[in-house]
């Protein structure tokens, strides 16, 4: 990302020492390396205050809306990570938009669990809260027990979390005792949540609210309100106030309703493009304004959208379309299943058959005959997966997302390695 970046400058804080000098050797363009707090820096580093007091006084440039204000990076679980190019606008409006939406008060404090390289972090979360007047408390690791002592002790009104998180901390043997009394607002988003997670906090008097978004909108899209949770508790809501959204059928956009189709979505919060792709920025658009989100979507009769799943982690089975979060949402209601995660791969017979990757929970006992059961007498046949692989955790990246970049390289391995060898070959 440094090298795809262009980056002239990198400043790091001395806890980070160990991954500077592991990106070693750095790209050429990096003439500067500073260090938030003098440290042993192995790249060689300077002190990043020294270097600001010693350095020359400069003015701000002016600064328009449709000027770049920062480069964020997708977080890469089905591919290579590429540059999101936001705009001061990009920013001003997505704040807007989550202002209307939700009742920031000056009074706020905040806790920012997700880092601020996320769109969430710094787009849902911080700008939002500063705009208002309010403070944020940032942590440096989305540890549960931390989240819960925080927001205890800082009186902490919101904050936003994926939904492994969430159930991370309802697990936690510090939640019973936990204070909760302060937080008028939990979001969560990336996936639906379970039941049973979802109970628990409600059950202690914290509202929950699910968004859905990507860095490409700066981020936000869609987000329940109250009322809509009552009515659709897996719904991700209704769209922003000043984002438009479609669906993309045969090639146009076209009204939002009725089939699953892929959501389109435009407004001033959608990015300038991807950071040197023209060709994959020019891709990514319809008739040149309207945003490919690459995910599936049905919108009931009241408006309010469900996600179904990614359009590239969707596969066909005997000619019928599979969509794992489907499939991952029945397993999960088994209570023996903390996570599962289910990926696409070729088939002989089906073209493509389901491998679910199954993380139980600790202490917890399943076998592969009990959750298939499980899965038949809630799905049809061609859904549920062929092959089952039973992990001690799911590989995730650094906001919580599933890589299943990773688990369809994992699973075309175990097939390959399973597959008969021609006779006469060892």
């Amino acid at each position: 990302m440094l090298e795809d970046a262009g980056a002239a400058v990198l400043v790091h804080s001395a806890d980070t020492d160990d991954l500077v000098a592991a990106a070693s050797p750095l790209p050429d363009g990096l003439h500067a390396v500073l260090a938030v707090w003098p440290a042993s820096c192995p790249a060689g580093g300077r002190d990043y205050e020294a270097e600001i007091a010693g350095g020359p006084a400069a003015a701000e440039p002016p600064v328009g809306l449709d000027d770049p204000a920062l480069l964020l990076y997708t977080s890469g679980t089905t591919g290579r990570p590429k540059g999101a190019v936001l705009t001061h606008g990009n920013l001003t409006w997505n704040t807007i938009n989550y202002l209307a939406h939700v009742d920031v008060l000056s009074t706020d404090r905040a806790l920012c669990i997700s880092p601020l390289f996320h769109c969430v972090g710094i787009s849902q979360v911080t700008l939002p809260t500063l705009f208002k007047g309010g403070s944020v408390e940032m942590l440096a690791k989305a540890d549960p027990g931390v989240v819960l002592e925080r927001v205890s002790a800082g009186r902490i009104t919101s904050f936003s979390a994926v939904p492994t998180m969430l159930q991370m901390m309802c697990d936690h043997p510090a939640w019973d005792a936990a204070d909760l009394s302060s937080l008028a607002l939990v979001q969560y988003g990336g996936s639906p949540v379970q039941e049973r997670v979802a109970r628990a906090w409600l059950d202690r008097g914290v509202r929950l609210l699910q968004g859905y978004g990507m860095t490409e909108a700066a981020p936000g899209v869609y987000m329940s309100t109250h009322e809509t949770t009552a009515a659709h508790p897996t719904g991700v809501g209704v769209p922003h106030f000043f984002t438009d959204v479609a669906l993309l059928r045969e090639g146009r956009p076209v009204p939002v309703g009725g089939e699953p189709a892929e959501l389109l979505v435009r407004g001033p919060n959608v990015f300038a493009g991807y950071w040197n792709r023209p060709r994959e920025t020019e891709a990514s658009f319809v008739d040149g304004e309207w945003f490919r989100t690459g995910d599936v979507v049905r919108v009931d009769a009241d408006g309010c959208a469900h996600v179904v799943d990614r359009v590239k982690d969707m596969f066909i089975s005997g000619g019928e379309n599979v969509y794992p979060a489907e499939v991952e949402a029945v397993a999960v209601r088994l209570s023996e299943v903390a996570n599962c995660a289910v990926v696409g791969v070729p088939d002989e017979r089906w073209g493509e058959v389901g491998v679910g990757y199954v993380e139980l929970r600790d202490g917890a006992a399943l076998t592969e005959e009990q959750l298939r059961a499980h899965l038949e007498a809630n799905l049809a046949r061609y859904k549920v997966p062929k092959h089952f692989v039973f992990v001690g955790q799911l590989p995730r990246n650094a906001t919580g997302k599933i890589r299943r970049i990773e688990l369809r390289s994992r699973a075309a391995d175990e097939q390959a390695a399973a597959a008969p060898r021609p006779e006469g070959k060892s």
